[in-house]
């Protein structure tokens, strides 16, 4: 249904200043044309003192912050007109959904379901996997009785700020109709490029069935220790039909498509194929957890003035080559079609590869300029980027 933007913001205004029913508002997504201050604002009703105000959460990408506002008319408007794409509402007796087309019309979108309002102010964050799930003894995250081992807490939290960041990222994508709504006839197709031990690939199957979105999952891991270990696990937990791993190169495996592309800590290069795969692979969605950068560190045998001044110190030059590999993976993203971000997913605290790609096909056309910039670094260092020779239809030398 379509309506003006200040009918439906005067609407949805309504429902969020709402003391007694309204139950949480979250906007995210980017406008075309406009900036906001933060990736994403999350509004709740919250009692103080016996006074009810909006708690808003706001996040960078890196971290979020929270503070307690009045619900005033003329606050929550400058929120709504802050430059949000998609805008959720829910209140005790249903939701409104708004998404802002490229054109600036309103489409929303009304669903009746009840909804419990909370006024807690202290609110634990709540964990999107039970430690007693079965998946997580079966891959050795938690023991026997259902609780997470210590050596394993820093994975169990990688995974859970994964999926924080999968879940509201895929749900924008699909109300945008970037990837389909899924449905069991054609569920949500997944690949984890580089699996492992899949912790991470058997969190994404079982939290986004768990929330009601039909998936199919393919795992690929060069080990057949790895598959064999992971297709054993799917036969234990029952779910052998929606999730399989594969024993390949990601160069070369066999898998085709897929909505999303994941792709946790895949070593140098091989960060470098999961990329190219997915791009080929016409994925929707990707995200790129990097982990070691050896290829253009390599390639940095001299370095432009003035940056000689940085780079004779071994350190600062191999994270300068970090930092020169993403960016180029990001450049050559955007010249493919992708609207990219690089965020950091998890404190550094529990790993140091804590930086995450996070690209969503838009098939907007390159500009001139991203090429240009892209050419000219390339050229100042004397590099040319693994990911480059990988996607040789951008024709980008």
């Amino acid at each position: 249904m379509s309506k003006s933007l200040e009918e439906v913001f005067g609407e949805a205004s309504a429902h969020i200043i709402e003391p007694t029913t309204f139950v949480r508002a979250v906007l995210s997504g980017r406008r075309r044309n406009m900036q906001t201050d933060c990736e994403r604002i999350d509004l709740r009703p919250v009692s103080i003192k016996g006074t009810v105000q909006l708690q808003l959460s706001h996040s960078d990408g890196r971290a979020t912050t929270t503070k307690n506002i009045e619900p005033d008319l003329f606050t929550v408007s400058e929120l709504l007109n802050s430059g949000y794409a998609h805008i959720l509402v829910e209140h005790i007796d249903g939701s409104l959904s708004i998404r802002i087309t490229k054109s600036g019309e309103a489409q929303v979108h009304y669903e009746s379901k009840e909804f419990k309002q909370s006024l807690d102010h202290d609110k634990k964050k709540a964990r999107l996997l039970d430690s007693s799930d079965p998946f997580l003894l079966e891959v050795g995250i938690a023991d026997h009785k259902g609780s997470i081992k210590p050596s394993k807490n820093d994975k169990y939290l990688q995974v859970e700020e994964f999926l924080r960041l999968l879940v509201p990222t895929l749900e924008a994508a699909i109300s945008a109709g970037q990837i389909h709504k899924p449905t069991d006839a054609k569920p949500l197709t997944i690949v984890d490029l580089g699996c492992g031990h899949a912790y991470l690939t058997f969190a994404t199957h079982q939290y986004l069935r768990a929330i009601g979105i039909p998936v199919q999952v393919t795992g690929i891991d060069v080990r057949t220790s790895s598959r064999d270990r992971n297709n054993k696990i799917a036969q234990n937990l029952g779910i052998s039909e929606t999730i399989n791993f594969r024993a390949e190169e990601i160069a070369s495996t066999t898998a085709q498509t897929a909505d999303v592309a994941i792709a946790l800590h895949a070593c140098d290069t091989a960060t470098d194929d999961a990329i190219a795969w997915a791009v080929s692979a016409q994925s929707k969605l990707m995200l790129i957890a990097p982990c070691c950068h050896h290829d253009i560190q390599r390639q940095m045998n001299e370095s432009p003035e003035p940056w000689g001044a940085l780079t004779k110190f071994g350190l600062m030059k191999e994270r300068l080559g970090d930092l020169l590999t993403d960016s180029l993976r990001a450049q050559l993203l955007r010249i493919a079609g992708y609207r990219v971000e690089v965020i950091e997913f998890i404190g550094g605290e529990h790993t140091p590869r804590n930086m995450m790609i996070r690209a969503v096909k838009t098939d907007a056309k390159a500009e001139a300029i991203d090429i240009q910039r892209y050419r000219d670094i390339c050229a100042q260092w004397g590099i040319t980027p693994a990911l480059e020779k990988k996607l040789p239809r951008l024709n980008i030398g």
